[in-house]
């Protein structure tokens, strides 16, 4: 599936730009997993690996990882980057739903 695709399948899309080396990443994994209990089915959470995935990263705009691209109907309405609290990525994402 491609990234446009991936990001119109649902209506909130959460995209973690991320790389398996690097230590912030690995701090998220819990709070992706938390906001998933939390929010369930509202959000679909996407993780993309960077190295695997450089024209699109490119393509993107992204300098740093993690960083974290929030979609609503396909369109791009927030863009973090860094590792966040589960807390606050939570309201983030509630604020568009």
């Amino acid at each position: 599936m491609k990234y446009d695709e991936i990001v119109k399948s649902h209506p909130l899309v959460l995209v973690d730009f991320y790389a398996d080396w690097c230590g912030p990443c690995k701090m998220m994994v819990p709070v992706f997993k938390e906001l998933k209990s939390l929010l369930g089915d509202s959000v679909k959470i996407v993780k993309i690996d960077t190295d695997r995935n450089q024209q699109l990263s490119a393509r993107m705009g992204i300098r740093s990882i993690p960083t974290m691209v929030l979609y609503k109907n396909g369109q791009q309405v927030w863009q973090q980057p860094g590792a966040m609290p589960v807390h606050a990525l939570k309201s983030k994402i509630e604020a568009f739903l």
